[in-house]
């Protein structure tokens, strides 16, 4: 098998059910998303720390999707609400996982998708914040030659300036993910 590249990678993503777009981020652009999410904040001003866009940025590669409902769910939850002690005070809920959560007695459910744990307490004077992990990206992470796989969602804002400069409407059907990857050939 040949050795693996970014265009190889974009195709893969291409073929996934529910991927409308794919493209390569070209490196103004992630400078760009980078000072975008630095300035992120969530409702009632908690602050919301993308790590997995952070990740995802230092890779030398990043994919963007566009995808609608049809692609699948992600292998992980890509959102805690945590406590600056490192205390997990909340998570999204995966379809997979609800029935484990509607069966607990140590949660409540602030929407369908997203519980709050009863039995966890920060520290006290500790700050919390929206945690947007890493999440894994197994289509990618198969493909030979590619290493490091991480993917993100970026925030409305950063969505925004991809699909501008893409020329893609702004559809709130439609969401983004971003796949940043290493290859064993890169050079540093």
């Amino acid at each position: 098998m040949s050795k693996a590249s970014a265009l190889i990678v974009v195709e893969r993503l291409k073929q996934l059910d529910g991927v409308l777009y794919a493209f390569e981020i070209a490196p103004d652009i992630k400078e760009q998303l980078m000072e975008i999410e630095k300035q992120i904040r969530a409702t009632l001003g908690i602050e919301v720390k993308n790590t997995g866009v952070e990740e995802c940025l230092k890779r030398n590669h990043i994919i963007c999707i566009i995808k609608d409902r049809r692609f699948r769910p992600p292998p992980e939850p890509t959102i805690y609400l945590v406590a600056d002690d490192g205390t997990i005070l909340g998570q999204e809920v995966l379809e997979k996982d609800k029935f484990k959560f509607q069966c607990a007695d140590d949660v409540i459910f602030l929407s369908d998708d997203f519980v709050v744990f009863t039995d966890r307490r920060p520290k006290p004077g500790s700050k919390e914040f929206f945690l947007m992990p890493p999440v894994r990206f197994p289509e990618v992470e198969e493909i030979d030659g590619v290493k490091n796989v991480v993917s993100c969602s970026p925030s409305p804002l950063g969505d925004l300036l991809i699909r501008k400069v893409h020329g893609i409407t702004d559809d709130p059907k439609l969401a983004s993910v971003l796949v940043g990857f290493d290859l064993e050939n890169d050079t540093i």
